[in-house]
C-alpha cells in the first residue's frame, strides 16, 4: 500500500512541477509559446491561464492529501514511542503491583532495572602498629 502510494506521489510531484513550469510568468514562461501574440496553439490567453491555474490548484491539492496518507501510514508502522510502551505491560514486576501502576513507579523500575548493583563500599581497614621492642 506504502509503494503505491509514493509511487502515485510521485506522478503527482512531477505533473506538479511540469505544470508550474507551463504556466506564463512576468518574464515570458516557458512552454507555450508566446500565447495570444503567436497565434498559433490550440488555447490562448485567458483559457490556458485558467486551466493552468485549476490543475495547479487540482494537483497541489492533491499532492497535500498523498503527504498527509504517507505520512499517517508512516506512523502506523513505527515501533512503540515511549519506554512506557515495552515495559512490562501487566506482568508482575517483582516488589511491584501489576501492569496498571503509575507512570512514575515504572520509571523508578526502569532506572533500578538499568542501574548496576553496585556493592556498598566497604570500612577502611584499621591499620596495624607494628609492636617494636
Amino acid at each position: 500500500m506504502q509503494s503505491v502510494l509514493i509511487v502515485v506521489h510521485l506522478i503527482i510531484v512531477l505533473s506538479l512541477v511540469g505544470v508550474v513550469l507551463l504556466q506564463r510568468s512576468e518574464g515570458g514562461g516557458l512552454g507555450m509559446g508566446g500565447g495570444s501574440s503567436s497565434g498559433a496553439g490550440f488555447m490562448t490567453g485567458r483559457g490556458q491561464t485558467n486551466v493552468l491555474t485549476r490543475t495547479t490548484a487540482i494537483l497541489a491539492t492533491l499532492f497535500f492529501l498523498t503527504s498527509l496518507a504517507l505520512t499517517i501510514l508512516a506512523g502506523h508502522q513505527s515501533g512503540p514511542r515511549s519506554i512506557f510502551d515495552g515495559a512490562t505491560d501487566g506482568a508482575v514486576v517483582p516488589g511491584g503491583a501489576p501492569g496498571g501502576d503509575s507512570g512514575f513507579e515504572r520509571l523508578q523500575q526502569l532506572q533500578e532495572r538499568e542501574a548496576p548493583a553496585v556493592p556498598a563500599p566497604a570500612a577502611p581497614a584499621v591499620p596495624q602498629v607494628p609492636n617494636s621492642q
